[in-house]
């Protein structure tokens, strides 16, 4: 099946120069790119799942890129507004002056409003409205989208983060919450499983006991953050889906704030497989730290895969948003999924602050 309004983009003459590579911008696992030419893409996509399932279909992807000279682009637009600013800025930075960058979006994701900010810039074509959204297309020119580019944030001090990571502007609450709970010595290995840009982890350092924590982050973009955030020589870095990820060693501690939205809608599975993730993860001895959203129901799949399960109040009080969890000694064999693990489309995340 075409993309509902690229294919019709791409109808109209001259859509893209007949030579030259393309640069794409956030294609998804599902997105249909049947009318590019494939051998000319290169495409650009940090989250980890999503990046996976495009190579295996056969297509150039990385999760940056620093190439310059395309002669065109394709971005699909992401929701965080800030960001979306920034891919446009880096593809006017990277295709030819003049060369063609297209730009789609959905209603819900903001295209209506980038169109607007950006018709104030740059001359923009007709845009072609379909299917709850939009495409149109405008000409490279170099500075015509100055100050739109990726400025660096401090959420807090000593930690920098980029827009489009999740709780980019500040320490998201629960893990914050979370945080006040561990205690006050921990376990020689620990994993920090969905790691964002590395906070926690750094709390987890200040405990004593620890020697190694494994930073396990899907986001590419947020996972470059920790590695600039987390200094400490303890600290190992992993680029990789958390429901899925393999370690050599058992850690003897997990701790996570595990997303709970796919795109827009909230998907309390993907808190499940973290859930299992975690317990397939640990030793048979080990202990999860767990914050989640109260209304979220958690406790249950955590009773089936962990002997021990206790909510515990943080020193601040009952919180009413909140819940902390410390479930001990997984239960062997009760890690895997009830039901087929979904594919890497459904296992996309718009993480967002509580």
């Amino acid at each position: 099946m075409s993309h509902p309004r690229l294919s019709l983009a791409l109808e109209a003459p001259e859509a893209l120069p007949s030579e030259g590579r393309i640069v794409v911008y956030r294609p998804t696992a599902e997105t249909d790119l049947s009318d590019l030419p494939k051998d000319r893409l290169q495409l650009v996509q940090g989250f980890c799942p999503d990046h996976v399932a495009l190579a295996a279909r056969g297509y150039a992807v990385s999760p940056a890129t620093e190439e310059r000279g395309f002669a065109a682009a394709v971005i699909f637009v992401p929701r965080a507004k800030a960001e979306a600013r920034a891919l446009l800025a880096e593809a006017c930075a990277r295709v030819v002056p003049g060369g063609p960058i297209w730009v789609d979006g959905l209603k819900t994701d903001g295209i209506d409003s980038l169109l607007k900010d950006l018709r104030a810039l740059v001359p923009i074509s007709e845009p072609i409205a379909k299917a709850h959204g939009k495409i149109f297309r405008f000409a490279a020119t170099p500075g015509a989208l100055a100050g739109w580019e990726a400025r660096p944030l401090q959420p807090a001090p000593g930690f920098t983060t980029l827009p489009g990571v999740f709780s980019a502007d500040g320490i998201d609450r629960g893990s914050a919450l979370l945080a006040a709970c561990l205690p006050e010595t921990l376990p020689a290995r620990v994993v920090d499983l969905g790691a964002g840009w590395g906070w926690l982890a750094a709390q987890v350092l200040a405990r004593k006991g620890v020697e190694q924590i494994d930073l396990i982050e899907a986001d590419h973009a947020a996972l470059d953050c920790a590695t600039r955030n987390v200094t400490d020589p303890r600290a190992r870095f992993h680029w990789a889906d958390a429901t899925q990820v393999k370690l050599e060693t058992r850690p003897m501690a997990v701790v996570m704030n595990p997303p709970f939205h796919t795109s827009r809608a909230a998907d309390p599975g993907l808190g499940v497989a973290f859930i299992r993730a975690a317990a397939g993860l640990l030793s048979l001895s080990g202990t999860l730290w767990m914050v989640a959203n109260r209304h979220l129901p958690y406790e249950a799949v955590l009773r089936e895969c962990f002997h021990e399960v206790t909510e515990i109040t943080p020193p601040s009080g009952r919180d009413g948003a909140f819940r902390i969890f410390r479930a001990e000694r997984p239960v062997a064999h009760a890690t895997k999924p009830t039901k087929p693990a979904p594919d890497p489309a459904a296992r996309r995340v718009v993480r967002r602050r509580r």
